[in-house]
């Protein structure tokens, strides 16, 4: 979240302000450091909520995406060791429904990756290859992650041409950030209780809301 110099009444209540904002800042990057260990993935998350505070909503979002593919390709990875004595994840194993229901498979709590009102998740990730309908963090990401950013234009009216600006993915990246926020929290439980991380505690969602003012 970004401060304007005029919404302050002095130098002095800018500072304060500018303290208090990145000392949410600070609470809300440590809970994903304390939820998931893993320097494998936990910096995307990190850095993805510093850029969205900054307004940087491109590769926020992208970041976001990518921490959260990252996390579920790396665990799967862990719980299904690769026969062939690799040490990297699958790079066929990527971002869709069929590494979703894998994931699921091995119990890890996907559902918490369904958006706010997709009752249908679940149904969704059943779908055949033929009938497929992609879970909305699938279709984000496909979007999202191939510079796929159409329906986030403001069409053409009768007074302006199309035109898109990055503050129209605003919406998206405080959704993205609390399904993060949760997913956080339910994978870094469940690699705790497989073993998977053998060190630092179960960190609670903060209590500091993570979306803007």
């Amino acid at each position: 979240m970004q401060l304007e110099d005029s919404n302050f009444v002095s130098s002095a209540d800018y500072i304060v302000r500018q303290g208090t904002a990145q000392s949410q800042l600070s609470v809300e990057a440590n809970f994903f450091f304390e939820a998931l260990s893993a320097a494998e993935f936990h910096w995307f998350f990190v850095q993805g909520l510093a850029a969205l505070r900054a307004e940087l909503y491109l590769p926020g979002v992208s970041s976001l995406l990518n921490g959260i593919e990252a996390s579920l390709r790396v665990t799967i990875h862990q719980l299904t060791p690769d026969p062939t004595g690799g040490t990297e994840p699958s790079p066929y194993r990527v971002f869709s429904n069929v590494l979703l229901s894998g994931a699921r498979e091995v119990g890890l709590p996907v559902e918490v990756l369904a958006f706010p009102d997709e009752h249908d998740f679940v149904d969704k990730l059943m779908t055949s290859k033929k009938d497929r309908r992609n879970v909305e963090i699938v279709r984000i990401r496909n979007n999202m992650c191939h510079g796929n950013i159409f329906e986030f234009i403001t069409p053409k009216n009768a007074e302006v041409d199309a035109f898109f600006t990055p503050d129209a993915l605003r919406g998206i990246s405080e959704v993205l950030l609390g399904v993060s926020v949760k997913w956080a929290k339910a994978i870094g439980d469940f690699r705790r209780t497989k073993g998977l991380l053998q060190y630092g505690p179960r960190p609670p969602i903060p209590s500091t809301p993570l979306a803007w003012d």
